[in-house]
């Protein structure tokens, strides 16, 4: 992948997701795990000043970790930065969670406050309700639009929540009413990590949308490659320098035999994920079979 010249020392992560907690407890879980990972690997969490349901859970998960390790992980820089308005900052009943954060910025309007939570380097959507919703449209039009730059969107997909969802922003795009969105969809605390390794390694703070929407893309195209080989003690950052060594000095077999693995991982995660959606709807079976048909196909053809 070409880089063009990072700009970021501490990636600066904006999380949109529910005030509540929602009907199972994995919601809370997994993103309370999503904040002991941003911590992890020295990344910033913005995001909207809260301490209840999935935002509170991601806070809670960022400040355990960052306490734990407070030597390791960061020196001056505070671990997360709350935005929000007056009318609600006066809401809220400080706690312990809350009097944590002291990097608190008061913007005046709900619109300044969506400029600025999204200027963060990597946008990550959680389960949450309409005001996830509104801020999931908002950042594709902005973003399509030119008002803010192309930037990686990761569609945190616990326990299935977003299915619809994509298959609607599919549709949209198909239908020629959108420009495609270059989201990289993970299933699970797992499959975050691995793209946020990957992110950490390969962020591309690039100028150019067609610049940015390829590195997107792509990484979301090779995302399932590593999921798949992530064995033991071989990890991400060992995957990436294989992959790099061949692309520059492979052999013409080395170089179709690693496209042709990526494809197949590619593929093998969209139909394990068409699977998970029949199992769960159990509606327009017609439609995902029709699907599942294409892929299997196409996947067939590169075997």
């Amino acid at each position: 992948m070409n880089n063009c010249e990072n700009k970021v020392t501490n990636l600066r992560v904006c999380v949109s997701g529910g005030h509540s907690s929602g009907n199972d407890p994995i919601y809370e879980e997994q993103t309370y795990e999503m904040g002991r990972l941003i911590a992890k690997l020295g990344f910033r969490l913005d995001y909207g000043f809260s301490d209840s349901g999935v935002m509170g859970a991601v806070a809670k998960g960022v400040l355990d970790e960052y306490e734990a390790h407070k030597d390791k992980y960061y020196t001056e820089v505070s671990p997360i930065v709350g935005i929000t308005t007056q009318e609600y900052y006066n809401l809220y009943q400080k706690n312990e969670v809350l009097e944590k954060v002291t990097n608190v910025v008061v913007t005046d309007t709900i619109e300044n406050r969506k400029k600025k939570l999204f200027d963060a380097d990597i946008i990550v959507f959680a389960p949450g309700g309409v005001g996830t919703l509104d801020e999931l449209a908002y950042d594709c039009v902005a973003m399509q639009d030119g008002f803010i730059k192309t930037k990686p969107f990761i569609i945190y997909n616990i326990n299935g929540f977003f299915y619809h969802i994509l298959e609607y922003l599919k549709e949209m795009v198909n239908s020629g009413f959108a420009e495609p969105v270059p989201f990289i969809v993970v299933d699970n605390n797992k499959e975050l990590e691995i793209a946020f390794r990957l992110l950490k390694l390969r962020y591309n703070d690039c100028e150019s949308f067609k610049e940015a929407y390829y590195h997107a893309r792509k990484l979301a195209y090779e995302l399932p490659y590593f999921i798949k080989n992530k064995v033991g003690s071989i990890w991400v950052e060992h995957l990436i320098e294989n992959i790099d060594n061949i692309e520059l000095n492979g052999s013409k077999e080395e170089k179709e035999n690693l496209s042709n693995e990526i494809e197949e991982a590619y593929l093998e995660k969209e139909i394990s994920r068409m699977y998970e959606r029949l199992a769960r709807s159990g509606k327009n079976t017609a439609v995902i079979s029709e699907k599942l048909t294409k892929l299997k196909s196409r996947k067939k053809k590169k075997s």
